[in-house]
């Protein structure tokens, strides 16, 4: 009976899961469409207005000839080169930038702005990719637990100073918080808008789409034509990126772990299911023991 019980937990928390995580993709799919949809028609009749006019400033050029060098315009910023600007634009491929993008490869971000062009470094990035993603997870994971034990010296200290374990905890989780939102999402978005002349929350904005993995490459470092960077700029960037991923994922693993203890409060039946599979599988460790002795 009991274990029938705890079956009919996991299948109502697995259903509930399930409706939770579509009912949210469904609601975004609404929001973004609300609000970025007409922007987009507007965006493609401006664009159409605008050929319209250069056409009929170059009556040399027919529509084919603007299509046609429309299509190269494309072909290029799919490979990589700003069609902006002249042959002196700063490559892609300098040490810097292949750095900066062999960390987007590993950390999976993808802006897709740039990629391989050439059979060879196809390949490459294929072997280089199922090599480098368990390096860095293990990596990441490894800064993550250093992370972790500073956190926990920063607990151990204030206890001398506040004896209540479950304030200090909190204080402790605060402070590792808003010092890291300061050196990694507040900081480096100052630093990237000055150098990149984007306003703050654009400088933001990228900050949390490149730490979040989700890389859209609508805003990337270091691709201004018209402006010089210094050689490390991208370099310093993707060591930016790999500090602060591990950082952001011991968020966003309190956060889970905030939410669990939500759910378990809510829903007592999904804590004592927890804990009866915690019980079962230390009886069947204990078993493991005791059959190999």
């Amino acid at each position: 009976m009991a274990r029938f019980q705890s079956l009919r937990v996991k299948a109502d928390w697995a259903v509930l899961l399930i409706v939770a995580h579509f009912t949210y993709l469904l609601v975004g799919a609404a929001i973004f469409q609300i609000l970025e949809r007409e922007a987009e028609s507007n965006n493609r009749n401006h664009f159409q207005v605008e050929k319209l006019n250069f056409l009929s400033n170059y009556t040399c050029l027919d529509r084919q000839a603007l299509e046609k060098f429309v299509q190269v315009i494309l072909d290029a910023w799919e490979k990589g080169v700003n069609p902006s600007g002249n042959s002196t634009n700063p490559s892609n491929w300098d040490f810097s930038s292949s750095f900066f993008f062999a960390g987007t490869v590993v950390t999976t971000i993808g802006y897709g702005n740039l990629s391989p062009s050439t059979v060879s470094g196809q390949v490459f990035c294929v072997f280089y990719a199922l090599c480098g993603i368990p390096l860095n997870l293990v990596f990441l994971k490894q800064l993550g637990k250093c992370l972790t034990i500073h956190l926990g010296r920063l607990e151990r200290g204030m206890f001398s100073v506040v004896p209540h374990k479950k304030m200090v905890e909190a204080v402790a989780v605060g402070l590792f918080f808003i010092t890291g939102s300061l050196v990694f999402l507040v900081i480096p978005p100052l630093l990237f808008s000055y150098v990149e002349g984007w306003t703050f929350g654009e400088g933001f904005y990228f900050s949390f789409i490149t730490l979040s993995t989700i890389g859209f490459g609508d805003y990337v470092v270091g691709t201004d034509p018209g402006k010089e960077y210094i050689s490390l700029y991208r370099s310093l960037a993707g060591i930016w990126i790999i500090f602060a991923l591990a950082w952001l994922a011991l968020v966003l693993n309190m956060g889970a772990r905030i939410m669990e203890l939500v759910i378990g409060l809510t829903h007592p039946g999904f804590k004592k299911q927890e804990e009866e599979q915690e019980e079962e599988e230390v009886s069947t460790s204990k078993l493991e023991d005791v059959s190999k002795t």
